[in-house]
């Protein structure tokens, strides 16, 4: 059977399967319009990725219609897949499901099957991320979803009991109306790229982050220098050996590399699933630990950067200063001045609600763990204070009770809500506990705020499902 008539044969699986666990209830939110009768959606989505599509397929399933979903990328770009990330394969073990929400024929692997054949799962070692980005484009098409590309939000403001938000698309400026917002916005939803100090003071030619999408053949021929020691750092430096660059060497300031996955501790239903319920000291303390073991570089990458003879390694040797000298860069480091054409940069992402544009005009009313939480004496962490302090619905909070209510309608599903809720909203490991949550949260919410429509629809309820004039028995006969 040829790959179509797989894949064609598992969607009319699907499309059985959702019918007989009900997967589209009745819609039951009554219908309401914005200003001037504009369109006011139960749920507007940022994000079209993973999380996103995941949250969209999540409330189709509780009867909750209206819901948009936009994303600044074309289709199919949405997320790092085939943009910024430039690793082989995905980081995750390929049997844990994902935005199938506990529905076989919706998984990875079942699509997988259709497209490649039964037999060809055991070969697979890790999910290849353009085989992922294909199946999340076939997901989003099976989930009939409602996304928008090529959208950006621009800005967020309160109007009566929900938001206004301002958009730019290729058209031009608009605006949606939206009962609540959720920013499934990735790994930089709550900040930006982290950039040292001493790499702001060169030509912004000369660095790129591993956060930017660039077209890595432009590094050919070149010396490279390559700051950090994280996965995105050696997946920077196999990139530019792949792309033929003259020399790669990367620099770390650990003088070991990390060699523990935290993710694969934290996977377990407990955790998980129950995170959110600790006392703000309990979840300091497990973050703080959770954020000390670094993430270290897959087997795979770390052999891929050592295979080729032109890569070297610098541990325990961080970059102090950098300047321009003779057109290149001049690195100072404890051992001596290194001399590249360009530096990629692996550092990571600062926690900084002021850098996110449609965040930044109230990102002083937002709570922070700073503003809620002291921690025990020896036990600060500076990072850590600098996320915001989430409800146990993902909503932001205020920093001053009662300035700002409006808040609690922008619901968080980023890298910055981790230590609120856990690592529930950051990648495939959570996702399967963190979808569902967020779904019920949105859901309550929606139905607390119309229960009084709710109850008058009650009380004017007359259907008839109940006849005493209809007995079953043939009428008489007349004579």
């Amino acid at each position: 059977m040829s790959a179509s008539s797989r894949l064609d044969e598992l969607e009319q699986l699907i499309a059985r399967d959702l019918e007989r666990i009900e997967a589209s209830p009745r819609p039951w939110l009554p219908r309401r319009s914005g200003p001037d009768g504009a369109p006011l959606h139960n749920v507007v989505i940022v994000g079209a990725g993973l999380s996103g599509l995941s949250i969209g397929f999540g409330l189709k399933r509780q009867g909750i219609g209206d819901v948009v979903l936009i994303d600044r990328s074309a289709e199919g770009r949405e997320g790092p897949w085939l943009s910024c990330a430039r690793m082989d394969t995905l980081r995750s073990p390929k049997h844990l499901s994902g935005p199938d929400l506990g529905v076989p024929s919706l998984t990875y692997r079942a699509w997988h099957d259709a497209i490649h054949g039964e037999d060809a799962w055991q070969a697979v070692g890790k999910i290849d991320r353009a085989d992922w980005m294909a199946y999340l484009t076939w997901y989003r098409r099976m989930a009939a979803l409602d996304v928008r590309n090529g959208t950006v939000l621009k800005a967020i403001s309160p109007v009566e009991d929900y938001l206004a938000l301002d958009i730019e698309t290729a058209a031009g400026s608009s605006r949606l109306y939206a009962r609540k917002l959720v920013l499934a916005t990735g790994i930089e939803g709550a900040g930006g790229l982290a950039v040292p100090d001493f790499v702001k003071t060169l030509p912004r030619e000369r660095w790129t982050h591993s956060g930017e999408t660039v077209d890595t053949t432009g590094l050919q021929g070149l010396d490279i220098g390559v700051v950090g020691a994280a996965s995105s750092a050696f997946d920077w430096a196999v990139a530019a050996l792949r792309n033929g660059a003259n020399a790669v060497s990367l620099f770390a300031r650990a003088s070991e590399l990390p060699k523990t996955e935290v993710l694969a501790w934290s996977n377990f239903p407990g955790f998980l699933g129950h995170f959110a319920d600790l006392d703000a000291e309990r979840r300091w303390r497990f973050m703080r630990r959770f954020f000390e073991l670094k993430v270290p570089p897959t087997q795979e990458m770390y052999r891929a950067a050592h295979a080729f003879p032109n890569f070297r390694t610098e541990l325990g040797c961080p970059p102090l200063a950098a300047r321009m000298e003779n057109g290149r860069v001049q690195l100072d480091t404890p051992r001596g001045t290194f001399e590249f054409d360009h530096l990629l940069l692996g550092t990571g992402y600062d926690i900084d609600l002021s850098l996110r544009p449609e965040l930044a005009p109230f990102a002083d009313e937002i709570a922070l763990w700073a503003d809620r939480f002291t921690p025990p004496a020896g036990e600060e962490d500076a990072a850590l204070s600098r996320y915001p302090y989430l409800g146990s619905d993902f909503e932001f909070t205020e920093k001053e009770p009662g300035m700002a209510p409006w808040l609690a309608h922008i619901h968080v599903f980023n890298n910055g809500a981790v230590p609120s809720l856990g690592p529930i909203c950051n990648g495939i490991t959570g996702l399967k506990y963190g979808v569902p949550r967020m779904v019920a949260a949105l859901t309550r919410g929606l139905f607390l705020a119309d229960a009084d429509a709710h109850y008058a629809d009650l009380m004017a309820y007359d259907e008839e499902h109940f006849r005493a004039d209809d007995t079953g028995r043939a009428a008489p006969v007349q004579g």
